[in-house]
Formats: C-alpha cells, structure tokens, sequence
C-alpha cells in the first residue's frame, strides 16, 4: 500500500549528482522530493509506448519549474530533490544541460521507492517510477500529490500549498 502522510521516510543512504550521498530520513527541516519516471536525451529515443503511457511524459518541464521556484522554496525554508530510478551518471547529465539547482538522488537499487509501496510502471522491461510528489519535515513525510496529473504546474501546486499552510 502506498505510503501515506505520517510514514516515516526510509533509512537509507541515496547518491546524489552533488557527488555525496543522502539519507531523506535524516534531512531537517523541510523537503520536496519529486519523484518521476525518466529523462530523455536529445540523442536517445523513448523508451518502448512511451507516447502511449499517460503520465509518462514532462519529467524535463517538472524539473525545470521546480528549477525556476527553487529560491522562492528556499526562502520558506524548504529544500527540494528530484528522484528516478536512473543512474546517478545517467541524472548528472540532466542536471548539467538543464543547470538545475537542486540534486537529484538515485534509486536505482529501488531502496527508498519499494519501503514506501512508491507506484510504478513497466515498459520495455524496464521498470519506472509513476509520478509522486512528496513533502517532508525531518525525514516525515507531511504532505504528498498522487498522482500528478500536470508535471509541468507541479511546482507551483507543491508551493502554493507551501504558502498557503
């Protein structure tokens, strides 16, 4: 069953593009990690019925809107992490060419997602996590949108939310 509001978060150490690793329960203070399926790559096809598999696309314009209201989650004080099932390698990339300012964490050992019954999906053989948004305080998870119907106006939901408690 899916995690819900009051779950604490797993204990376990992530790898994030910043080169260190970090455990979400042991982050203070408040957190959004938005957890999505996939980032492409200019030079790389889809993977197999991606067009056909609803929710699958906008995990570039969720990064970026998250990108663009970075500072104004910083000034409530809130942190913000992107995380997949992809490589950390494979994260770093993305986080590069969209000069995004926030980490992104690996799951590719599915550590954090399983505990917490995160939804997923199948496609080509490969497993991909479904949208989930989750909002935590010291390593609790607060708040959470599931699923998230609007990749790209995820970030401004997850802070008008934020202004508004």
């Amino acid at each position: 069953m899916l995690a819900t509001v009051g779950h604490t978060l797993p204990d376990v150490e992530l790898p994030a593009t910043t080169g260190e690793t970090i455990n979400p329960r042991r982050v203070q203070g408040e957190f959004i990690i938005f957890c999505y399926p996939w980032t492409g790559r200019p030079s790389l096809p889809n993977p197999p019925d991606w067009d056909a598999i609803a929710g699958a696309h906008g995990s570039t314009p969720q990064a970026l809107s998250y990108g663009l209201l970075n500072a104004r989650f910083a000034l409530h004080g809130v942190r913000i992490f992107g995380l997949s099932l992809q490589s950390t390698d494979y994260q770093k990339e993305f986080e590069a060419r969209n000069a995004l300012p926030f980490a992104l964490l690996s799951d590719s050992e599915r550590q954090f997602s399983t505990p917490l019954a995160l939804p997923v999906f199948e496609t080509g053989g490969v497993i991909y996590l479904s949208r989930v948004t989750l909002f935590a305080r010291d390593g609790v998870i607060r708040h959470m949108r599931y699923p998230v119907p609007d990749p790209a106006g995820d970030a401004a939901a997850m802070f008008d939310w934020v202004q508004s408690r």
